[in-house]
This record gives C-alpha cells, structure tokens and sequence, in this order.
C-alpha cells in the first residue's frame, strides 16, 4: 500500500459512491464535481460563475439529493429584499407577541441562484449567515442547521442588470468554479439521454447528512508537513510580493487553501496534504481573490494560479 493513501475507509466509500452518482447528472465535470464536494468537506461555500444554462442549478440540486440535505433554492432578483431570505417577524395577535417566520437560508444547502442579479443590500443578507452561520433579526440569534453550505451562482457582469459582488462578500465564498460547455460527446449524450430533472428525481441519497459534520471534522484532522505548511506561506508571500496583482493573499485566504487542500486530501486518500493536493485547489481558491493588475490582462483563475505555481519551487 502506498505510504500516501490511506488504508480503505467507510466513510470514503460513501464519498466516491456519491461523486459517482453526481457524475450520472454532471456528464464529464469529474474535478467540478470534486471540487464543490471538497467545498462542502471544509466548510466552505461554493460560488459558480458561468452562463446561463450550462448546469449550475443541476448540480446544486443534485449534491443535495445525494447527500440528503434539505433544499431551497432563492431566486435573486432587483426587487428581492433582505426578509425575502432571512424571514420576518409577525405580529401574533393571539400570542401578544411577534413571531419569526423563517426564510429560505433556513435550509442545509441553499442555492443562491444569480447572487449579482439582487441589489448589494439584498446580497448582503447572506453575510452573517455566510461567515457565523446564524441570523439575528429583532436582537434576537436564530442558528442555521448543520450542515450548512451555499451555492450561490453568478452571471458574468457583461450581462445585463448585474450587480458586482463587493470584495467582502466575494472573500466568504471558500471556492469559485465555472462549468463550461461539454464535450461533444457528452452533449451527444444529454441529447439522446433522459432529461436531468427525471434523474434527480431517482437520485438516492449516498450519505447520511447526519454524517457530514464528523467528515469535515475528519478533514481538519488530516496532516500538513511544515514543509507543506512552508509551501503554502511561500505562494502566499509570492502572491503579495508579486506587481501582477492588486493585493496578495489575505490570512483568510491562505487558511482557506490550506483547508481546501485538506478536504481534497481527504477525498482522495491521502494520509497528509501532498503538493498536488494544494496545487488541484489553488485556481478554485484564489482565483476570485487576486485580481490583476491590469485588469484588461483577461486571465482567467487557472492561468493566475499557473503562474503562481510557476512562480514558487515546491520545498
């Protein structure tokens, strides 16, 4: 057995079950796949930019019902206002008193759908539950359940009647991914195939979301070398050093990729962080979080990433 894996694990086996099962839905997006599960093993929340139409909803949907967590999905539009997400208090004439009627975020997995679709007031009702996992409204803290995990979507801001997302809020989502369109052969396959809403709908669950918390504590616990830590501090300082960006790397960023990695470590078997582990996260990681100097430079998050990876020698 390789000194790198570790020996087989129940719990790994429901993973894979799952990822094999969320790759009957996503045709031929295996390492998105992979990277929005090992979003959620961190405790992260997962923000998909692309156009419309090419699955994002599909695959919110689908890691839901594989791993048996409650869904809502909020439709975020110009005129959503803040009590639209987080719920309101109503005057009970009975009672005497105001009642919280609870909003969607109430929820395990909550698809943000077209975040930058809504006004910056209404985006910013997902901070709080983003970053403490809770709601406070009247005075009064509401926790959110557990797990909890938003994927919120984004159209590109050339679209019209888009709202950009302040760099504070981009910073709480752990991971940006984009789809893409498919290969020719597995659009061939959605076109001869049943449609993807029939097949969520016979999609079992693969893992019991009572298990998800031990999981992403099980990732915390899944070893980093000083001399991957050594590695992680060096992209960061390369990232801060380097003319190419507007900033570098934030501590909450590097922590961040450091638990992103953890999470695909341990999604993978591996019995500690390998430099692979760290290098397969990184474009999903800081790819919203560097932004280039020159802006009209067009790079994409895999091409930032590439050049800090070139940039910095593994230890």
């Amino acid at each position: 057995m390789n000194a790198q894996t570790q020996p087989s694990d129940p719990a790994r086996t429901q993973l894979l079950a799952a990822l094999a099962s969320l790759n009957q839905v996503l045709l031929g997006k295996d390492r998105e796949v992979r990277l929005a599960l090992a979003c959620l093993l961190a405790r992260g929340h997962l923000l998909i930019e692309d156009i419309p139409g090419v699955g994002k909803t599909t695959l919110a949907h689908a890691l839901a019902r594989v791993l048996g967590l409650s869904y809502q999905r909020i439709q975020f539009t110009s005129d959503l206002l803040p009590a639209d997400v987080i719920g309101i208090s109503v005057y009970d004439r009975a009672s005497g008193r105001f009642k919280f009627h609870r909003g969607p975020v109430f929820a395990q997995l909550v698809m943000a759908d077209e975040v930058n679709r809504a006004t910056p007031k209404a985006q910013s009702a997902l901070l709080e539950a983003m970053e403490e996992r809770q709601v406070t409204i009247d005075g009064e803290t509401h926790p959110l359940p557990e797990p909890f995990f938003i994927v919120a979507t984004q159209n590109p801001s050339f679209q019209i009647g888009t709202f950009p997302l302040p760099e504070s809020q981009i910073d709480r989502f752990l991971m940006r991914i984009e789809l893409g369109y498919p290969a020719p052969g597995h659009e061939r396959q959605l076109l001869r195939g049943r449609d993807r809403r029939d097949l969520l709908a016979d999609l079992p669950a693969a893992i019991d979301p009572a298990s998800i918390p031990a999981l992403q504590k099980r990732v915390t616990e899944v070893h980093a070398s000083d001399a991957l830590i050594d590695y992680v501090q060096a992209l960061a300082r390369a990232s801060r050093d380097s003319n190419r960006h507007q900033a570098g790397l934030s501590p909450r960023a590097v922590i961040s990729l450091l638990r992103s990695a953890q999470a695909w470590a341990f999604l993978h078997g591996h019995a500690g962080v390998l430099p692979e582990d760290l290098q397969a996260v990184l474009p999903a990681v800081v790819g919203h979080r560097l932004r280039p100097r020159d802006p009209a430079s067009g790079k994409t998050a895999t091409e930032v990433a590439a050049a800090l990876i070139g940039s910095v020698p593994i230890p």
